[in-house]
Parts: structure tokens; sequence; C-alpha cells
């Protein structure tokens, strides 16, 4: 990989890092001032959006239907579309829905601990210092974004906390499943099949054409976002970005994300966070940076 590719890399997982995090927001707006449901959004959402790709796809001269000739490929694909693609966004949004965008964001980016986690379990080797530090910092962050440093009190519900560690979960395998289909398919194919496919499977229990809340400019404009940069283009960014620095790394640079998503929260939506929620926050980012920069490279 020449310096130039690494740039790319790197501006790629940026890019959907910062669209990610002001989606983030913006659901955070329509769930709790629209009263949009967040799985009629997640189920619109994969429809357009993998609808787009797979146009641009048939556009573009490649073949669509070669990812479906291959058994053991067609599974994997139909396993990310429901693990990967339709779990890290809806357990996402419910995270958003049951807490608020910040705190969500900053809980589904323990995802690369439970990347090193797995490694190691698929290595069959314990955990290495590098990653006992990263867990313990997890933690540590978490519990204090979540209880405030109080034993036996949370200061976000309980929905909120099991939602956003589930979306941690999700980006883990969101970020791990698809590998190897893009080293063997055009990534525009695979992301536009798993969407869409996510998209029809979790029509069966959000129906798009159920519309719910309140719409008017606002509504209509964040909705687009959320569609079509905030999903379109963020989630082609970020899985192109690990196929060329890998998933760590791109789990570092996608730091930028609860930053933002923190930052529009705080000023936009007057969401309360304080010097404790940053404190937990803080220690939960530097467990990625620790993992990227010290960890073992798989």
């Amino acid at each position: 990989m020449n310096s130039q590719q690494r740039i790319a890399g790197f501006g790629l997982a940026i890019f959907a890092a910062i669209t990610w995090g002001v989606s983030g927001t913006f659901g955070q707006f329509l769930f709790s001032q629209r009263g949009i449901n967040p799985g009629w959004l997640v189920t619109l959402r994969l429809l357009v959006a993998g609808s787009i790709l797979l146009m641009i796809a048939l556009f573009r001269g490649l073949d669509l239907w070669k990812i479906w000739s291959n058994k053991r490929d067609t599974l994997l694909l139909l396993a990310f579309s429901v693990l990967g693609m339709v779990a890290v966004q809806y357990t996402y949004f419910e995270a958003i829905h049951k807490s608020n965008a910040a705190t969500a964001t900053v809980l589904q980016y323990m995802g690369p601990v439970f990347i090193a986690i797995y490694m190691a379990f698929k290595q069959r080797r314990l955990p290495n210092f590098i990653e006992f530090v990263a867990i313990i910092l997890a933690l540590s962050g978490t519990f204090l974004l979540v209880t405030h440093g109080k034993f036996g009190s949370l200061a976000i519900s309980t929905e909120g906390l099991l939602w956003g560690i589930a979306s941690a979960v999700a980006l883990a395998i969101y970020s791990l499943l698809p590998v190897g289909l893009m080293n063997r398919y055009e990534v525009t194919t695979v992301i536009g099949w798993a969407m869409f496919v996510g998209g029809v499977i979790f029509s069966c229990v959000f129906a798009p054409w159920k519309v719910s809340g309140t719409w008017d400019s606002q509504s209509f404009a964040y909705t687009g976002f959320i569609l079509l940069l905030g999903s379109l283009a963020a989630f082609y960014a970020f899985l192109k970005a690990v196929t060329i620095v890998g998933a760590q790394t791109s789990s570092l640079l996608a730091c930028a994300e609860p930053l933002s998503s923190t930052v529009m929260a705080i000023f936009w939506l007057n969401t309360p966070f304080g010097k404790i929620d940053m404190l937990g926050s803080f220690m939960i980012m530097l467990t990625i940076g620790v993992l990227a920069l010290f960890g073992r490279k798989n």
C-alpha cells in the first residue's frame, strides 16, 4: 500500500465518521421532536440507499448477479445483510432513541474492543497486555459514561445502555464480516445488495409504507441527509477504507464520529454532557488509539 492509497483510506474513514455523527444527531431530532420510528427510518434508509448503489453498479457495467452464483458467498452476504448492515443501523438508532446521540455514538465505539476480543478467541490465545489495557479503559469509560461514577445508579436508561452495547457488537461484526466478500467483489455490489436485502427483510418488521411522525421541511431535509450522505455515501466510504487500511485503523479514524455527534448534540440540541461524560468518552476513544497504534497487527 503506497502513501497515496493510505491517505485515501484515511480520508474515506474520516468522511464516513463525520457524516455518521451528523446523521445520529439528526436522528435524535427526528425521534424526539418529530416522533419518527427508528425501525421505520432504518428500513427506508436501507431500501433507498441499497437501490441507488445497485443502480450505480449496473450503470458501471458490473455483474450484479455474480455474488449469488457462489453458495458460500450468498450465505455470507445474507449474514452480513442481517447481522452486519441491519444490526449496526438499528441498534445504533435505538440507542439514540433510548438515550441521546452523543452517548449512543460513544458506546458504539467500544466496537474495536470486541474486534480485539474476537481476534484473540479466533487465534486461541488470551488478550495480550495492550488488549487487556484497552478492555479495562473501555469498561472504565463506559462505567463513567453511564453512571457518572456512582455505583448502583444509571445516568441513562437500562435500555439505552443495552442498545449501546449491542451497537458496539454490531459494529465489530459489520467491520469484520464482509472483508472476504469485498476482496472478491466490487464494494458497490456488496454494500448495495447488503443494504437492499437487509431492507427487504426488515420490511417484514417495520413496513416502509407505514409512515410515522410529523413531517415538515426539517423532517424531510434531515431524513434526506440520513438516507443519502449518512447511509449511501458513509457506509460505502467506511467499508472501502477497511479494505485499504484495515478494520482497527478505520475504527481509530472514525473517532471523528462521536466528536461531531457530541458537539452537535450539545450546541444544537442542548443535550446535557458534563465533565464525567467527557472523561468516560475520552477513555473509550483512547481504547481505539491504543489498539490501532500499539495492538497486535492482524
